[in-house]
């Protein structure tokens, strides 16, 4: 008997846009200092061809961080402002059929960006701000809940460990640790969330690969993706290029391309919506021919054997 095709989550509503199955968000850092060189727009002319080009290949979010996720030299809010939110309004105003996210775990960040345009606030440090989820409820933005195991922002995990609690079913692996984490910490988030005032389809669920974890934990986070769908909330993933996918093949960031494409395809087997990519095209295409495979999507050109 043939297997059922895994249950989609969700589909996601951001300002009254319905997007349907697989979207693509595009990466655009107005930093010097991104893990992946080719994503540094610090140049307004350069970011907005970035963006250009995104559409053009077929994303429908734009995720516009001013500051790098991991390590580095402080940012100001004030910089951090400068860097992101006018270039939000020059997105609106010159690619206006693109959806904008803004990464940031700043609720004065995330209230100017909102007031320059953006549809969606991309809080990557789970709640760090516990103010920034009220600006997307005051606005009816979006907002991305996150997973960060504890972490405070733009620090790297050390001595990971998930322990299953004592209240985990008899014969659960204990691998399953972090999903349980994650999926009790995003569940809450996203509550919270709604209870805000954000509409439950525009509350996003990541959870957030590398962020607090091994390679072990966010390679079965992939794994286990149809439990997070399950949470009944569109599921972001941001694998791209990231290094649980380099340590997995032991490649250099600029050589991930595949093995991130590889999650990608599992994840969207298993449901998950939103895919946070450096490389627009190639997960566009890949996010088609696995719809195409759970009959969501017909072929473009069928012409064989007809």
């Amino acid at each position: 008997m043939l297997g059922d095709v895994p249950p989609g989550a969700p589909d996601l509503e951001l300002r009254g846009a319905a997007l349907r199955g697989g979207v693509v968000m595009a990466i655009v850092n107005r930093t010097t200092d991104s893990f992946y060189a080719p994503a540094r727009f610090p140049d307004d002319a350069a970011a907005l061809d970035a963006v250009a080009r995104a559409a053009d290949d077929g994303a429908q979010i734009v995720d516009v961080g001013g500051v790098r996720a991991g390590v580095g030299p402080e940012i100001s809010v004030a910089e951090e402002i400068d860097r992101v939110v006018p270039f939000v309004a020059q997105v609106r105003a010159q690619v206006p059929d693109i959806l904008v996210s803004v990464d940031t775990w700043r609720s004065e960040v995330a209230a100017a960006a909102v007031s320059a345009g953006a549809d969606l606030l991309n809080d990557t440090w789970a709640g760090h701000d516990p103010a920034l989820v009220e600006v997307a409820g005051r606005h009816g933005v979006g907002v991305v809940c996150s997973h960060t195991g504890g972490l405070p922002p733009r620090t790297d995990p050390h001595h990971v460990s998930f322990p299953l609690p004592a209240d985990a079913p008899a014969g659960t692996d204990p691998q399953d640790g972090v999903v349980l984490d994650v999926l009790q910490t995003l569940r809450r988030a996203a509550e919270r969330a709604v209870a805000c005032g954000v509409p439950s389809a525009s509350v996003l669920v990541d959870p957030t690969h590398d962020f607090g974890k091994t390679t072990a934990n966010s390679l079965r986070l992939v794994r286990r993706a149809d439990a997070l769908v399950a949470l009944g909330y569109p599921v972001l993933m941001a694998l791209s290029r990231k290094d649980f996918v380099g340590e997995t093949l032991d490649l250099p960031a600029d050589l991930r391309l595949e093995g991130t494409l590889a999650a990608t395809a599992v994840a969207a087997w298993l449901g998950v919506r939103v895919f946070r990519t450096h490389d627009v095209l190639a997960t566009r295409r890949t996010l088609d021919l696995v719809a195409a495979v759970r009959g969501e999507l017909a072929p473009r050109a069928p012409r064989r054997g007809l």
